[in-house]
This record gives C-alpha cells, sequence and structure tokens, in this order.
C-alpha cells in the first residue's frame, strides 16, 4: 500500500522535474547562445575580456619598461618612464583611459584640450594632436589588445607632457645656466592623473589650474591668441626703407602699407582718416609713435631704420616671441614669502609688487652690456641696503681693465678715488702705486675698490641680494643714461632710476626709514651704513621679450642677449628636452 502511494505521488513530481529539465535545457541553450558557459558556471565572454585584460596589462608594462612608444609624435618618453611605470603601477596596469573600445569620457576631455595646446603657447603635435581622431576610429574597429594598450600609453604620456610642460615649462632653465629653480613645484605625475583625472569630474577645469596663477601670464596668453588672427589677416608687404629717415609731413611710398598695418595692430584708431595717402602726416604720426613705445623705442615718430625695421617684422615672429614668454612665466616661482622685485633685461624695466599683485613702484634700470657682460638671469633674496658704499671692484674687472690702466698710470688709482686695500679691507696706499703693489694687484693678492661718494661708481645706496655673481641692484653717478631707449651699458649689475624710492619701499615695514631719512642718508650719512631689511625680499632677474601690460598693450623688445634664440633652438629638437 505504502509502495502503491508512493507511486501515485510521483506523477505530478515527474510532471514537474519534467518541465525542469525542459526549462534548463531551454535555459542553457539561451545562455549558450547568448555566450555563457552552463557547464562552468562563468559567462564566456567574462572569460575573454579578463583574458584580454591580462592581455593589455602585460603590453602596458612591456611599453612602460621599454619608455618608448612608436606611435608617439615624439617616441622617446624615457625622461618620463618612471612615472608612467609608477602611475600603472598604482592601479594594477589595468587601462586607465577606455572602457571597452570607448574612450572614457575623461580621456575624450583631455584628448580635447591637447588638441588645443597652441592656445596655452605649446606646440598641439607634441601631444599628438593631429593624430586621435585616427586612433579613436580603430579602437572601433575591433581592435587587439596591443591596441588598446598603445592607445591608453600614448594618452597617458602626452598629458604627462601636458600638465608637466603648462605647469613649469618644456625645458629646466638651468639648462641655459639660469639660476631658476622649477624643481620644487614639480607635480607628482602619477598622483596627478590618478586622482585628479582619470576620474575627473571636469578635466578642464583641473588642467587650467594647472597653470601660472599670474595675471600678465594671462593676459600674455591672450595676446597670443589676438596675434595668431593678427597674423593670419596680414599680408605680410614689406615697407620700404629708404636712405634717409621719412619726417613728419614728409612724402613716403610706403604710407597706404604703413596705414594698413598699424589699423590692424591698434595702433592707429579705425576711425583716423589721412589726407593725402602718400604723405606721411597726422594720425599716422601719432600712431607710429605709439608703435614705437610699444617696441622699446624712443617715441619720436621719425620712420628711422630702427623703426621700419620692427615695423618689418612679420607677425608670426610677434607670435614666437609670446610663445616663449610664456614659457619663461612657467619658470616663476608662483607664491613668494614677499612681494617681489621682478627686473625684466631686454626691457630695461624693475617693478615693485604690493602684496594685492598690483604694481608699487616701476622704474627704467640699465643693465649689463650684450657683449661680455649680460646680467645672468636668477633669483635670490634682498636681505640689507648700503648707504654710500664702497665699490669693491669685481675681480675681472680689476684684472682687465685696472690693472692695465695702472700701468699706464701709476697715478691713476689717486685720480679715479680708489685705494688699495688687503683681502681683510685694510688700506695699502690711496695714491701712487709701486711696483710691489702692481704685482700683487696683478696676482690677486691685493684688491682695489672706489672711496664712497656722489662719483662711486654704484652711486649712493646699492641694495644687497647676496649671489655668486657679485650683481646687485644700484644708484648710478650718471643717470643720464636712462635717456637711452637701449639701456645695457654695465659689467653686469643693475643701475636704477629712482634709487631712494626703491631703498624706502624695501626698507617700507621700518617706521623709521621713510623716504626723507633714506635721502639724508645718501647725500649727508655715515659712509657705509648698512641697514638690515626686517622681511627679505624676493629679486627675479628675468628675461622676456614680449610684455603685456596692465592696460593690455602688448610690448615687444629685441632678444640684446640672444637668449630667445637657444630656447627656439631647444624646443624645436622635440622631446625630450633637457630636465
Amino acid at each position: 500500500m505504502k509502495r502503491r502511494l508512493a507511486i501515485k505521488a510521483k506523477p505530478s513530481l515527474l510532471l514537474e522535474g519534467a518541465f525542469l529539465v525542459v526549462m534548463l535545457a531551454a535555459v542553457g541553450w539561451n545562455l549558450n547562445a547568448m555566450g555563457v558557459d552552463v557547464a562552468a558556471g562563468k559567462p564566456a565572454a567574462t572569460q575573454s575580456v579578463a583574458t584580454a585584460d591580462s592581455s593589455v596589462s602585460v603590453a602596458l608594462r612591456e611599453i612602460a619598461s621599454a619608455g618608448k612608444l612608436s606611435d608617439l609624435r615624439w617616441p622617446d618618453f624615457s625622461d618620463y618612464r618612471i612615472h608612467v611605470t609608477n602611475f600603472y603601477d598604482s592601479i594594477g596596469y589595468a587601462s586607465a583611459w577606455l572602457n571597452n573600445n570607448e574612450p572614457t569620457q575623461q580621456a575624450q576631455a583631455v584628448i580635447d584640450v591637447l588638441k588645443e595646446a597652441d592656445s596655452k603657447g605649446l606646440n598641439a603635435e607634441d601631444y599628438d594632436g593631429s593624430r586621435w581622431a585616427d586612433r579613436v576610429a580603430r579602437l572601433r574597429q575591433s581592435p587587439s589588445s596591443d591596441d588598446r594598450a598603445r592607445f591608453d600609453a600614448a594618452l597617458t604620456v602626452c598629458v604627462m607632457r601636458y600638465v608637466s610642460d603648462l605647469h613649469i615649462g618644456r625645458v629646466n632653465p638651468q639648462h641655459f645656466k639660469f639660476n631658476l629653480n622649477v624643481s620644487a613645484k614639480k607635480y607628482d605625475l602619477p598622483s596627478f592623473l590618478r586622482d585628479k583625472l582619470i576620474h575627473g569630474a571636469d578635466i578642464r577645469v583641473e588642467l587650467d589650474l594647472v597653470e601660472p596663477p599670474f595675471a600678465g601670464y594671462k593676459r600674455t596668453q591672450q595676446a597670443l591668441q589676438r596675434y595668431i588672427e593678427l597674423s593670419r589677416q596680414d599680408d605680410g608687404e614689406q615697407l620700404p626703407v629708404p636712405v634717409k629717415p621719412i619726417e613728419p609731413g614728409k612724402p613716403y611710398d610706403g604710407t597706404p602699407r604703413l596705414t594698413r598695418l598699424l589699423r590692424l595692430l591698434g595702433d592707429l584708431p579705425e576711425s583716423a582718416t589721412s589726407g593725402n595717402e602718400n604723405v606721411y602726416d597726422g594720425p599716422l604720426v601719432d600712431a607710429v609713435k605709439h608703435f614705437q613705445e610699444r617696441h622699446g623705442l624712443g617715441p619720436d615718430g621719425r620712420l628711422g631704420a630702427q623703426t621700419l625695421k620692427q615695423l618689418n617684422i612679420p607677425l608670426t615672429f610677434r607670435v614666437e616671441q609670446l610663445r616663449l614668454t610664456l614659457e619663461r612665466w612657467r619658470w616663476i616661482p608662483f607664491q613668494f614669502a614677499q612681494p617681489p622685485i621682478v627686473v625684466n633685461i631686454p626691457e630695461f624695466r624693475l617693478r615693485a609688487y604690493n602684496k594685492d599683485g598690483t604694481i608699487g613702484l616701476r622704474m627704467n634700470v640699465i643693465v649689463g652690456k650684450a657683449y661680455r657682460h649680460q646680467t645672468p638671469v636668477f633669483e635670490r633674496e634682498m636681505k640689507y641696503v648700503v648707504f654710500r658704499p664702497y665699490w669693491n671692484v669685481p675681480p675681472s674687472i680689476q684684472r682687465s681693465e685696472i690693472v692695465p690702466a695702472i700701468r699706464k698710470d701709476r697715478d691713476y688709482i689717486a685720480k679715479k678715488g680708489f685705494e688699495v686695500v688687503t683681502p681683510q679691507g685694510s688700506v695699502v696706499t690711496s695714491g701712487t702705486i709701486n711696483d710691489d703693489v702692481l704685482q700683487q694687484l696683478s696676482a690677486g693678492k691685493l684688491q682695489v675698490r672706489q672711496k664712497p661718494g656722489p662719483n662711486n661708481a654704484l652711486g649712493l645706496v646699492k641694495l644687497m641680494f647676496p649671489n655668486e655673481y657679485n650683481v646687485y641692484l644700484h644708484s648710478t653717478p650718471s643717470p643720464q643714461l636712462f635717456s637711452q631707449s637701449r639701456r645695457d651699458f654695465s659689467h653686469g649689475c643693475i643701475r636704477v632710476e629712482k634709487p631712494a624710492e626703491l631703498a624706502a619701499w624695501v626698507l617700507r615695514d621700518k617706521p623709521d626709514w621713510p623716504l626723507e631719512r633714506v635721502r639724508a642718508a645718501m647725500e649727508t650719512g655715515k659712509d657705509n651704513t648698512q641697514v638690515n631689511l626686517t622681511n627679505p625680499v624676493p629679486v627675479l632677474i628675468l628675461y622676456g621679450t614680449a610684455v603685456v601690460y596692465e592696460d593690455n598693450q602688448v610690448h615687444f623688445f629685441d632678444d640684446i642677449y640672444g637668449h630667445d634664440s637657444e630656447l627656439e633652438k631647444v624646443l624645436a629638437r622635440g622631446y625630450p628636452y633637457p630636465g
């Protein structure tokens, strides 16, 4: 009975069992059809993806280790190899920029920014700007694991280069023996990419924050865009250069071209009109004066050789000046303990800044001669001021100028207000030089210094920021030289047009040193009086041939030391740049 009852109970179970078998078979067929390995219990696609991801990881390791990728415009990334390795190591050598075979949203945003690198004063082709469209298209055509890895690595290398170039410049300034240190502000590139970019919400904002924060940098970047457009509009016609300068009111065959050019550049207002198109007069003269002021020339309104030379320089050259100046902006420290003093050598100009970034004081300067006595590019801290200083003649000047002068005239020292001293500062003589003293001067065992006073080569005050170049700011007994438009007359030190005002400015946190006391110390004070600054002031001696003033007027200056030319040559060689 029990057996029968048991058997009777089976039909429903059998039906359910049969139903389940049919359903499982159907499901199994459908899962297999969809790529699921039912027997293994794992999706077949997952297995293939895992295999592909593993192959991508292997390829990424090989690329990072090699430090070369032939797909790149500049294949050698050995200078970034450690950064690329550390980046992929931190994410387990997974793809950073791909979701299946599509660039991630962040990757596409990065690519868009790289394509626009020219607008930053960089070169988009340095970051493969024209190559990304083809790479993305290939990803959508059944790419291999190697294709995916090469795309990923290429984007990693390019964005690392871009971030570094935009932040600290492409070339280390120390390659040119400029004593500017960019190391302190370098990014940890693997961390930057991992934390800011591969999952970033707004890539463009993150990359914009990489740039120097200065208003002058932003103005220069805007001027670059303007001059790129102007260079496209200009026909490039050269102005005729007559034998003699053209005076206002005189005929000039180049007047139509001159009018078009100055109107394009903004020196001649759109509303300005001229009575005779072949006569150089009226508003055109004022426009030339404005142009002269913007190009480091005396604004006399005459069309002389130097003015016509500047007018005939192609606007593409001006674009390059702006690009090179942006590169130099990136070398500057982004933060200062105190507002700095900045000297721009080719501009022959000094600016002292307030805490809010505005200019508190500005003046003309005289810098080192272009031949043999160039003022170095460097940064230091000003620590003290000396009123009515001695001039301790540098050994090079003593050897090349003073000793030969003494050989010709043994009373040269007395006539010039010099004295011979020991290395400890004890006076040996200030009169006629005998053979023994001359021999010790020639050997460098004795030194020459000039006595304090109005005829001293340093004038009546020097502002000291100790450095290995023996360069400082000082006044001068020859103020008439400041009227010259080109002012490279010194042996390397920097003569300032308003020495009393500058001394009072650096001593402004000392209430007992107002301008009146500074002037008294210079004129009638004790000789060689040192006053220490309460807070050292950063001093930057820089070099930029394009400067955009606060009113957005763009000023260009001659490359007097050839530094632009040297930088241009290095940049033309491409990566890896000197680090």
